[in-house]
């Protein structure tokens, strides 16, 4: 519990560092600090002698000019503030020094500061063509003599003879040779240079700028105070920097290799593969589809769709108008394609989900896009690798429409001819049931076979998460599926500039950072596969160690007939799941549903108990209970406030005792109309004049609820029924909670225990232990308060034999279930029992179910962690493989295409260097991954706990997740 700052202030120490030799000159104070490895923060204050803005100004001070330049002709008045060092120079020295840099910023002194000039106003004239300084006989000027050249320093005008030569090359070319891009290949007048669109590509990949922003930047080089024209290229900027994304893809995918052309590209060809997917003939080996299941099972596919509704586009431009340059060739698919079956298919009405969360689905026909062209866009991802695949993206017309994802699905799936794939799809358990049927609807080129797919859900109602979970589905490994969200957070940084765009130039942007996100990926396998493997080979190890101490305790006889049960039910999903408690749950929300029915029926058949329009009986008990834990909350927060509290929390405490008061007051009037009695009750008691008084007491005030009223009251034996079920419940969601809690608990502690270290460590897991510890001590006093209330109405409403099943919950109950299995002696503690079930069944019975759920649980565990080394094992292998697979690829198209004998060279070198990456990244991934064998090998040898390297950030979620 905080106490202020003072326990803070004892750990925190100061240290200050003034030098000597800076007395008596001005001082910039730095503050730093640091957590030792005791868990103390040490503030650390150095004053250091400022830099003297004189270093600055005289920077520009022109000493020089006084001089002769060194040259010995004429004064320097000329500096250039893109050359090393700030040496100046004359008129003709500053040309000469330029004719190799014609786009370096000039300034020029006039006697009292230095001001902007340019080359071309000096004179300087640059010749394309030719060697720089070198003299074309035949020289044509650019039109107009005003061309303007984007470059990393700003926008620049220059004088730009183009060669008028017998053998001069087009003039488009001869800007290429340069390294300068051109706006147009028909008379340009404007060119970006190969640097800068180098920089802008890696830049919005990194920083997600528009180029809006970068091109006004540099503008505003050339004057921030808007007092000169600034000649406007951002439209020829814009064209420029789509035509380059388009033109790198199609160079990374050789594509300027194949003697075809680039007419010759098929679809999805320009998308960067996961190397880590099986592509065969790539990476598999030869025979795997002969393999049996239990190796077959390696070679499965899995992907993971997701929705993403704010890459919206609005209703601006068209496909005539900017259409795309890549037209299905990388990520998106084909569009007209894509359109004409929408189109086709716009009759078909989309089925309601019955799943929750699911709005996306429901709310597909009625979502606003008004002003939208797209809405969103839905993906396909490889969900172990975090990948677009190629053809798995598409827009949205309104909401996530099952005909858009069907067509996303399969398109994605015709890359590859492998027999297994397995589907992660958060609304998975609506969209599958009709997908076959809708297929035989698609174009006969969608058309996959579908005998070997299975399907994945995260999480939804209950039964979804049985049947979908991969935590306890075979032969996925510990694949989550999050695949897309984590891609998601990536690109929505570019949103807002997309949004605006046409339809094409936004399609190949997204392609275009689609491609360097999967590029990243890829050459981050290393040291993602490793830090993966390493993960996997600790936990398969942790979770064998904890199947085997449950499994002491448990009968052989037990074990192998829950084996054979999960077994069946893995190989055979209809057969009875052994992951699901076989006794009906009875839940506080499932009696409050039952009482609300109840009266709809009873006002149905013209029986009206309701005294108030508003509030029925069942409601007015139901809100009670819950004002009652309410003053409970309010209570545990006010004792564990600092003793030194910030007005914010003054205020957000008062509110909340505020807003319960009135809620409390608005209740009581109600309540008065139900149980008259209860007036007299609180006229006779202090709480009478709560309402009245400055002072609120909430948290005190009694609610006289049935089970608090005396057993001679008068009460409606109705309100005391109703009061009973929803008690009963509330006990047995407490018990649900606290073994909820102990887990967690037990769990947290234990792993403290072995694997933390140091006071920092032990701090930030003792909060973490203590946070769970108020929460379990919650559900306790909630338990506590159910049974008081039963025991009070059991008298009134003459029950008995409930107190088997809800005992009193001691101290000593509440602890975890292996405390007693670790030490081998005592009994398991009663809350341990499945209370939920009706009391036909047998107390061994309810404990046996409960074991064997817990047993399905910890096996599967260990089953998905060791199938997670396997496909891990199988991974690095198909990475190493494709990659090599990709270096022999590159090396083919040395001479696959005659050219003329530079652009011969080129050609070759490029796909040369291509090859070499790849054979340089197999090197890399292999040096990292040397010792993974004998990791694998250990795996088999027992170890002990301590020895397991501490992850203390990393353990609870795998709670969470099972």
């Amino acid at each position: 519990m905080s106490r202020g700052r003072s326990a803070k202030s004892s750990r925190v120490e100061r240290t200050r560092f003034i030098p000597s030799s800076a007395a008596n000159s001005p001082l910039l104070r730095l503050r730093t600090g640091e957590i030792t490895t005791e868990g103390r923060t040490q503030l650390h204050t150095h004053y250091v002698p400022a830099p003297s803005l004189h270093v600055f100004d005289s920077l520009d001070t022109g000493s020089d000019a006084e001089s002769l330049c060194c040259c010995g002709l004429a004064a320097p008045r000329f500096r250039c503030r893109d050359c090393f060092g700030t040496q100046m120079f004359c008129h003709e020295c500053v040309l000469h020094n330029h004719t190799r840099n014609p786009l370096h910023r000039i300034d020029m002194w006039n006697d009292s500061f230095f001001q902007l000039t340019s080359l071309k106003k000096l004179g300087l004239r640059v010749q394309l063509g030719h060697t720089p300084g070198e003299r074309c006989y035949n020289p044509r000027t650019s039109s107009g003599d005003e061309f303007i050249v984007i470059d990393v320093h700003s926008v620049h005008e220059i004088a730009l003879d183009f060669c008028g030569c017998a053998s001069a090359q087009i003039r488009y070319k001869q800007l290429l040779r340069a390294r300068w891009y051109p706006a147009t290949i028909s008379d340009p007048r404007t060119a970006a240079t190969f640097a800068l669109l180098e920089h802008f590509h890696l830049l919005s990949f990194e920083s997600k700028v528009s180029a809006y922003e970068f091109y006004h930047s540099l503008a505003r080089r050339n004057n921030n105070a808007g007092l000169s024209d600034i000649r406007d290229r951002y439209s020829a900027f814009m064209c420029m920097v789509h035509e380059w994304r388009h033109l790198r893809q199609l160079r990374r995918a050789g594509r300027g290799h194949d003697p075809g052309g680039i007419n010759a590209t098929t679809t999805g060809e320009l998308a960067v593969q996961c190397p880590a997917c099986p592509h065969p003939g790539k990476n598999l080996p030869q025979g795997w589809e002969d393999q049996p299941l239990s190796v077959r099972w390696k070679y499965a596919l899995f992907i993971a769709i997701d929705a993403n509704f704010r890459l919206k586009r609005k209703a601006v431009s068209s496909d005539n108008v900017d259409p795309s340059l890549n037209s299905g060739w990388a990520y998106f698919v084909e569009e007209v394609a894509y359109k004409s079956y929408l189109a086709d298919q716009a009759g078909v009405k989309q089925d309601r989900s019955m799943c929750v969360s699911h709005n996306a689905v429901n709310m597909a026909d009625t979502k606003s896009s008004d002003g939208l062209a797209a809405t969103g866009v839905g993906a396909v991802d490889c969900a172990r690798h975090d990948m677009k695949l190629a053809n798995g993206v598409g827009d949205l017309q309104k909401g996530e429409k099952y005909i858009n994802m069907d067509y996303l699905v399969f398109s994605a799936l015709l890359a590859f001819t492998v027999t297994m794939v397995n589907i992660s799809y958060n609304i998975a358990c609506k969209w599958h049931k009709k997908l076959w049927t809708r297929m035989e609807g698609m174009p006969s080129r969608l058309h996959i076979p579908h005998d070997s797919m299975t399907f994945h859900l995260k999480a939804h109602i209950e039964e979804c998460q049985r049947s979908f979970s991969f935590n306890w589905t075979k032969h996925v490994g510990r694949t989550d599926g999050e695949a897309p969200e984590r891609g998601w957070s990536n690109i929505n940084h570019v949103a807002t500039s997309t949004k605006e765009m046409g339809p094409g130039s936004r399609c190949d942007t997204l392609d275009d950072h689609f491609g360097d996100w999967n590029w990243k990926k890829v050459t981050a396998l290393g040291r993602t596969l490793l830090r993966k493997i390493g993960d996997a080979i600790k936990w398969k190890r942790e979770h064998r160690e904890a199947l085997g101490e449950l499994e002491k305790t448990i009968e052989p006889t037990l074990i192998l007939q829950w084996m054979r049960e999960v077994e069946a039910w893995e190989n055979d999903n209809s057969q009875r799941n052994p992951f699901e408690s076989r006794f009906a749950p009875i839940t506080q929300a499932a009696v409050r549903l039952q009482l609300a029915e109840l009266e709809a029926r009873e006002l149905q058949a013209g029986i009206n108990v309701s005294l108030h329009t508003d509030i029925s009986p069942s409601r007015l008990i139901t809100s009670g209970i819950d004002l009652q834990d309410q003053q409970q909350r309010l209570k545990v927060d006010i004792a564990n406030m600092s003793l030194h509290p910030t007005d914010n929390q003054k205020t957000n405490l008062q509110t909340r005792i505020t807003t319960l008061q009135r809620r409390i007051d608005a209740w009581a009037r109600i309540q008065e109309l139900y149980i008259p009695v209860v007036s007299q009750f609180r006229h006779r008691s202090s709480d009478a004049s709560v309402s009245n008084t400055a002072v609120l007491r909430p948290k005190t005030f009694k609610l006289w609820l049935p089970s608090e009223l005396e057993p001679t009251a008068t009460c409606d034996e109705r309100l005391a029924a109703h009061e009973w079920e929803l008690r009963h419940a509330q006990a047995l969601d407490s018990l649900n909670e606290i073994r909820s809690h102990l887990r967690l608990w037990s769990h947290m502690y234990i792993y403290k225990d072995r694997n933390v270290r140091g006071q920092a460590a032990s701090t930030r897991a003792q909060a973490l232990i203590d946070g769970v510890e108020v929460r379990k001590q919650a559900s306790v006093e909630k338990y506590r308060r159910a049974r008081n209330a039963l025991l009070a109405l059991s008298h009134r409403l003459d029950k008995s034999g409930w107190e088997i099943s809800l005992p009193r919950l001691l101290d000593s109950d509440v602890r975890p279930m292996g405390d007693m299995e670790r030490q081998g002696t005592g009994t398991i503690s009663w809350i341990w029992l499945d209370s939920r079930t009706d009391n036909t069944n047998s107390e061994n019975d309810r404990v046996q179910d409960c074991v064997r759920v817990e047993w399905c649980k910890a096996r599967a565990r260990v089953n998905r962690w060791s199938e997670e080394v396997d496909l891990l094992l199988e991974e690095m292998r198909r990475v190493t493989e494709f990659l090599k697979w990709q270096a022999g690829w590159w090396g083919e198209w040395v001479n696959a295409r005659v050219l003329e004998s530079a652009e011969q060279e080129g050609v070759a070198a490029y796909a040369y260097r291509q090859a070499a990456l790849r054979t340089s990244l197999v090197a890399s991934f292999q040096h990292l991954w040397r010792d993974v064998p004998k990791s694998v090998i250990a795996l088999s040898i027992p170890m002990d706990s301590e020895d397991v390297p501490p992850t203390i950030d990393a353990r609870p979620r795998l709670h969470d997740d099972l």
